[in-house]
């Protein structure tokens, strides 16, 4: 089973949920695996005592335009479905904007005259670590200055299927990243805060996930702070809460100097461990 931990909004405490529910099932899932795929800013790492063991470089391919052979008919750009080959005719200019192309090979199957061939561009790493007395934790890690560190995360996901349990510390926001993540979950925990900032990102991940058939419940960290009206949104549309964490002080420099909160607090852990086997007894047998 994937369990993905997401949000719609940055801060909210996903790495804090999936680093500590890594931490507490690793006591007794063996075949567990935690993956990382904020690619743009991953920090889960930094939360335990890790020794890297493999690293893949994730590649794609992009055009190489021979000017001398093209005969600027357009149909490469007219091919393209993101805009990313530029081209001026009758000026006979024509470019490759390799920030946006996405290296699905339309445009060398367009081109007649043999004008296109296709490089290697990194994107990014996909890092495996083990964590002592944890587990195996991979890292989804995208190149500064790529435009899109999706084709990084799915090459992430790929790299977790063979553990039977995988949590996916999501990124954040609704976007193609958030989408592709929790795409491969069987259940998504939206983790969020009650403030009108909070409720209002919260609104937006439900419905995105309701339009892809997804399970998913809510924790609410820093509970206490804010209003109740995320309570009453819950209730309006019958969404499960899993778990509330409470607005502390000592929870956030414990977080903050990069330590678990599970060690430090038993009864933490044990709601987690609550949370999962919820979890999995209401939808370890779901397709979704």
């Amino acid at each position: 089973m994937k369990i993905a931990i997401a949000s719609g909004k940055g801060g909210t405490g996903k790495t804090l949920i999936s680093t500590n529910l890594f931490y507490t099932l690793s006591q007794d899932y063996k075949s567990l695996c935690l993956l990382d795929c904020d690619a743009e800013e991953p920090n889960d790492v930094g939360f335990f005592e890790t020794q890297l063991i493999n690293e893949d470089v994730v590649k794609q391919k992009v055009p190489v335009i021979d000017e001398s052979l093209c005969t600027y008919c357009g149909k490469c750009h007219d091919y393209c479905a993101y805009n990313a080959i530029f081209i001026i005719p009758p000026s006979k200019v024509i470019k490759v904007i390799e920030d946006l192309c996405h290296g699905c090979g339309a445009c060398t199957v367009a081109c007649e005259f043999g004008a296109i061939t296709e490089k290697d561009v990194v994107l990014g790493n996909v890092n495996k670590y083990v964590a002592k007395q944890v587990g195996d934790l991979i890292e989804t890690r995208v190149k500064v200055g790529v435009y899109s560190p999706v084709k990084v995360i799915k090459a992430g996901i790929k790299a977790t299927e063979k553990y039977d349990f995988v949590i996916l510390d999501a990124p954040p926001g609704t976007s193609c990243p958030f989408i592709h993540t929790v795409a491969a979950a069987d259940f998504v925990v939206l983790i969020t805060e009650p403030t009108p900032f909070g409720l209002s990102d919260l609104k937006q991940s439900v419905e995105t996930l309701k339009t892809m058939d997804k399970k998913y419940g809510v924790i609410i960290n820093r509970a206490g702070l804010g209003d109740r009206d995320i309570y009453k949104y819950l209730e309006e549309e019958k969404i499960s809460l899993l778990m509330e964490i409470p607005f502390e002080k000592e929870i956030a420099l414990i977080y903050s100097t990069g330590q678990l909160l599970a060690e430090h607090r038993p009864e933490f852990k044990i709601e987690l461990k609550n949370m999962f086997e919820k979890i999995i007894s209401d939808y370890g047998n779901s397709s979704n």
